[in-house]
């Protein structure tokens, strides 16, 4: 669960080409997606922003191998993951790819480790293996004696960490959040992603962040601008 020095991998985290993605029939048809071509590196932390309607969800589903784009390439570890097969789609976004929603998705009458255990449950590890690995996970984000409370007994903080917490329990080399602050309140999400940034960033993980929260930019290596389905801007790196 370190986030100790190592070398990266010698290919990009995720590497998108030409994406296209179409909504609608007739007159009622958009393009959500156009065009839109984006590399992220192992040790990084990406930020996608935008407006409403800008395309950033539609383009974090396709590169989660969640959505099937219209026409492009996405590569994850330098797999092309739209050549694969739906049952290997769901090992990928299971072994490979970390999720924390904008509202968290714990399960309320499991505690805290239980919704950790979660990933680990589905990859066929032993209960008390899982429960044991849970733990490690929550005491990363900072959650060592909470393991058995349940969610509505946490903070909004408390539940973001057990989320983030579910979602690195299977050490997975991308982490992709979807408006990880939108539930919190100015100060808390400032904190959240701090930690994200200081505890759970390495070299050998990306994270990629959609956000709406300019209180929060500061902590991006790098800063995507997207509008209309397409990126408006040249990435821009912060200071």
């Amino acid at each position: 669960m370190s986030n100790a020095v190592v070398a990266p991998p010698d290919h990009p985290a995720i590497v998108s080409r030409g994406l296209n993605k179409w909504f609608g029939e007739g007159s009622a048809r958009m393009k959500a997606i156009d065009e839109v071509a984006l590399v992220a590196q192992y040790g990084e932390m990406v930020f996608i922003v935008g407006p409403s309607g800008s395309g950033k969800t539609t383009l974090l589903s396709i590169i989660s191998g969640i959505l099937r784009p219209d026409s492009g390439t996405v590569t994850i570890n330098g797999q092309d993951i739209w050549s694969l097969d739906s049952d290997q789609l769901a090992q990928l976004r299971l072994n490979n790819i970390g999720f924390v929603f904008q509202d968290y998705h714990l399960f309320t009458r499991l505690t805290a480790a239980e919704n950790v255990a979660i990933p680990l449950i589905l990859q066929h590890h032993d209960w008390d293996d899982a429960i044991a690995q849970a733990r490690e996970s929550l005491d990363v984000v900072g959650l060592k004696d909470r393991g058995d409370i349940l969610p509505v007994k946490l903070s909004g903080g408390e539940q973001q960490r057990v989320a983030i917490a579910r979602a690195i329990v299977g050490r997975p080399q991308i982490l992709i959040l979807d408006e990880p602050t939108a539930s919190l309140d100015g100060d808390t999400g400032k904190m959240i992603i701090a930690f994200v940034k200081a505890r759970i960033l390495n070299q050998q993980r990306c994270i990629l962040i959609v956000t709406h929260d300019a209180r929060i930019n500061e902590y991006a290596d790098r800063i995507i601008y997207m509008e209309d389905g397409h990126i408006t801007e040249p990435e821009r790196t912060l200071p």
